[in-house]
């Protein structure tokens, strides 16, 4: 599989070299939609660098962390201890919910040997409901928020670590009381496994951290991610949690901005120091799969669920304009 992706990537280079005729096609394509974006990161980076302060929290909201499961087995117990870990001072619940649990015994049973081995962690409590049925990622999620005590909710994957300075460092978004959502960074775990990896590594650093961190600056982000971001919970319970379908997060955050348009102080963050880990595909097929399944989520989304309001009354201008030419 390797040699088939560097005798891809060998053609690829060839074609570019000893062909003009697709030069010419490309660099105006280039220049006139990549560049306006490369600025619009860099020059959100240099603000986010100038504006950042190393400022005190005094207040600690609470928070309750959703881990969504289903067929992780033993692998979230990774998850659960690097949530306990964390150096975070104020009340934490971490909210593990279990999809199909009966077909799933051996997550479900994980999550309740961590729930004994830390039941006497201070200012941390850790808490299992298990879906006997399968019902789905959005479902999973909409359980744990019905239940969740916590001012703030973040929503994990099952498969994600963290760093344990993660829920100090996105709760820190929050200072600022216009901000209702922030996204946190995702760094690939896995780069050294082979070249797919390596690049998908490159690709996170550069795309989602960098790419999102000067959005975010000027009130263009993207998306927050589904593996890992944080709420109010009277805001996220208010536009009504999660919703079926596809893509739920995009939907989410597709939500948010339409409800930020009717209050215009309201404010989507990103947290980059904030940082998770997860896994990548690491064959080709499983990527191609991948971005197949991200791009359907897209097109379902921007032009059959929320076709009717992609607009500027909805989104403001800024969003509507950055959706249009790179949605």
């Amino acid at each position: 599989m390797l040699q088939d992706s560097l005798v891809i990537f060998q053609y690829i280079y060839k074609l570019l070299i000893n062909n003009e005729e697709l030069w010419l096609l490309i660099f105006p394509a280039l220049i006139s939609l990549e560049l306006p974006l490369y600025l619009l990161i860099i020059t959100g980076i240099l603000r986010w660098s100038y504006r950042r302060k190393v400022i005190e929290i005094h207040q600690y909201p609470s928070v309750s962390v959703i881990i969504t499961c289903y067929a992780e087995g033993k692998r979230i117990q990774t998850t659960i201890e690097t949530l306990v870990e964390q150096i975070y001072p104020g009340y934490m619940e971490i909210l593990i919910i279990v999809d199909g649990a009966i077909q799933n015994k051996e997550t479900y049973q994980t999550a309740v040997y961590c729930k004994k081995k830390y039941q006497k962690i201070s200012n941390k409590k850790i808490s299992i409901l298990p879906k006997w049925k399968r019902g789905g990622r959005v479902s999973t999620l909409n359980a744990g928020l019905s239940i969740a005590k916590g001012d703030i909710i973040i929503n994990v994957d099952g498969d994600t670590s963290f760093d344990n300075d993660m829920i100090q460092n996105i709760i820190h978004e929050f200072r600022h009381k216009d901000v209702i959502a922030s996204g946190g960074a995702l760094r690939v775990r896995n780069q050294e496994q082979n070249i797919l990896t390596k690049l998908q590594s490159l690709e996170y650093l550069l795309s989602m951290q960098a790419g999102k961190t000067g959005m975010a600056e000027w009130g263009v982000l993207n998306n927050i991610s589904g593996a890992f971001g944080a709420f109010k919970k009277d805001i996220l319970k208010q536009i009504g949690g999660w919703d079926t379908h596809t893509a739920e997060d995009l939907d989410l955050t597709v939500r948010l901005k339409q409800y930020k348009r009717r209050y215009p102080h309201n404010k989507l963050a990103y947290s980059t120091r904030a940082i998770g880990h997860t896994d990548v595909p690491d064959t080709l097929r499983g990527l191609v799969n991948q971005r197949l399944r991200w791009d359907g989520d897209l097109f379902f989304l921007y032009l059959r669920k929320h076709n009717k309001g992609l607009t500027p009354s909805l989104l403001g201008w800024g969003n509507f304009l950055f959706i249009l030419m790179y949605g």
